[in-house]
Order: C-alpha cells, then structure tokens, then sequence
C-alpha cells in the first residue's frame, strides 16, 4: 500500500482486541517498571482527524476501571517507516479536547493531590486537561499533547507503535517507535 491506500484503509472505527499491556514510567520499589494496563477506542476520519479513548485498568483483566482519557485532533502522515513494508510515520496532536474522567475513588484522590488550577476531581466526572498544565500526565501549560507514532495496517487490524520497554514516551521523533503493539480490529 502507498501512503493513499493506507489512510483510506485507517479511517473507520477501531477497538482494542483486548486489555492491553504497556510498561509505564512508574518504578515498583524494586526498580521494575509497573505495567499499565487500558483499552483503546480509535476513530480515524477522511480529513485526518482522530478521536481516541483509553480507558486505563488497574488490572490485567479489567475488571477495575481507574481512568477514561478522550483526546480528539489531527493525524499527520510523514512518510515511510522501517519497521515493515507499508508502514507509515504519524504524528498524533491533541489539538482539539483532551478530557480525563476518574473512574475510582482512590484515583480521583491521586488527581487532586498532584494537580492545580482543576475542580476537584470526582468519580465519573470529566475534565478537560486540554493545553493545562497535568502533572501526571507529563503536561506543560499551553502546549498540546503530541505523539510521534506509526501506523500499520494488515487484514482489518491497525497496529501502532510498541511502548518502549523502558517506558518512554513517543515524545520527539527520536524516540518514535520501532516495532509493533498488538493491534486494534475494526469496531
């Protein structure tokens, strides 16, 4: 596929197969990284703009739900990637609403200890993050949450970039990807 098969072979609605599993930048007291367990919905429409929601578990069944995250913005396609043949660079940017919504007590608890300048943090209550400063979450004031990915598809699956296994973000081009995650199937 070139990079015109390729989109119009991404737009759709997608959904996670599973609970997934990622390593997060949270250190165990014996130094191991603490897994990060979430689903992913993805919504990918013809003039590139994205929504995506993850709902983050503190379980690997999911069966104790801890978070909901909805980001809605724009995808740019910047090429090919090395990984494997017809794959394609994107950068994910949400440039239109990032939300969080705590979906367990002790959560909302975490939220309202290590963020300022938000309502106070209630079970099943959203709040936009968007251009805010979010500790948690890594988030500076004014700037938009942006992710150098890639992006796959193979037989109505959408894959996207492996996290890094030392729990890096896909912060800066640099840190881009190079292998795949397990994918999302068309909803």
């Amino acid at each position: 596929m070139n990079t015109d098969q390729l989109q119009k072979a991404s737009f759709g609605e997608w959904k996670s197969i599973a609970v997934e599993v990622r390593p997060s930048n949270t250190k165990n007291p014996n130094g191991t990284l603490k897994p990060f367990y979430l689903t992913r919905e993805f919504t990918l429409r013809p003039e590139s703009r994205f929504n995506l929601v993850v709902t983050n578990f503190a379980d690997p069944f999911g069966k104790v739900a801890l978070a909901r995250m909805s980001i809605t913005g724009h995808i740019e396609w910047c090429g090919d990637h090395a990984v494997v043949p017809n794959t394609q660079k994107v950068d994910f940017s949400a440039d239109e609403e990032y939300i969080v919504t705590p979906l367990l007590q002790g959560f909302a608890d975490v939220l309202n200890q290590y963020t300022k300048g938000f309502n106070e943090w209630k079970v099943s209550e959203p709040q936009s993050i968007f251009k805010k400063a979010f500790a948690p979450f890594g988030l500076t004031e004014g700037n938009i949450f942006k992710e150098y990915d890639l992006i796959y598809v193979l037989n109505d699956m959408m894959f996207w970039g492996a996290r890094h296994v030392d729990g890096r973000g896909f912060d800066t081009e640099e840190n881009r990807p190079t292998s795949l995650q397990i994918p999302m199937v068309r909803k």
